[in-house]
């Protein structure tokens, strides 16, 4: 193949053609180029308000934090507070669902995990409750959980005897004791039941009183 002589002025120009043309092979590969993966997004749903539970909010995100995540640099936090309205929590928790979230934390007990619970079967949960995971369906056995949930349970109802125990060393003429039950908390026709078995192995009548419009009371067993 032939050559042309090419003087000085048509080197440059081969050279300024070469370097646009260079240029413009680059373009698409830089517009091609793939934004940064989103950061996940954790939801939390709490059944009351962030006022009265400042210091155990501040105790999750130091959790997460020990663990390298910090929220508004590698994960997204979206918050739900049910105020104290269980009613509420149903709505909270389809509000969270509708996100694309990586994990669901349901705090402050029964309530919040069991809403969350029955707004998703795919998005994986961490619920902390006072309870029996088993017996509220939130696990198949504490050996092999199942489902898409799982937790810390404080089986406060393991306590009852012992709670009952310390009421008679401290009041040991006392024949009957007063109960403060909230109806609307899931668990707590189950811990009236565990109540009452401890006070029957002290002897104790229970008198309940329940939370309403206005306190009600059902006949002590």
């Amino acid at each position: 193949m032939l050559r042309p002589n090419l003087g000085p002025r048509d080197m440059r120009r081969r050279e300024f053609i070469t370097l646009v043309g260079g240029a413009a092979a680059a373009g698409p590969v830089v517009a091609r180029a793939q934004p940064p993966p989103p950061i996940p997004i954790l939801g939390y749903l709490n059944t009351r308000s962030p006022e009265d539970t400042q210091h155990l909010l501040s105790a999750f995100l130091d959790g997460l934090a020990q663990r390298g995540y910090v929220d508004g640099q590698n994960v997204s936090i979206e918050y739900r507070w049910g105020r104290g309205r269980y009613d509420r929590l149903p709505a909270l928790a389809a509000e969270l669902i509708r996100l694309p979230l990586s994990v669901l934390v349901a705090s402050s007990g029964e309530p919040a995990a069991l809403a969350v619970a029955a707004a998703t079967k795919t998005v994986p949960i961490v619920f902390l409750i006072g309870g029996d995971p088993v017996k509220q369906g939130l696990a198949a056995s504490f050996s092999q959980p199942g489902g898409n949930a799982t937790g810390i349970t404080l089986l406060t109802a393991l306590l009852e005897p012992k709670r009952f125990g310390l009421l008679r060393e401290l009041v040991p003429a006392a024949a009957t004791v007063c109960v403060l039950s909230n109806p609307d908390f899931p668990p707590a026709e189950a811990a009236l039941l565990d109540v009452h078995k401890a006070a029957q192995t002290f002897g104790v009548k229970v008198q309940v009183l329940a939370r309403g419009p206005r306190m009600r009371s059902t006949p002590h067993l």
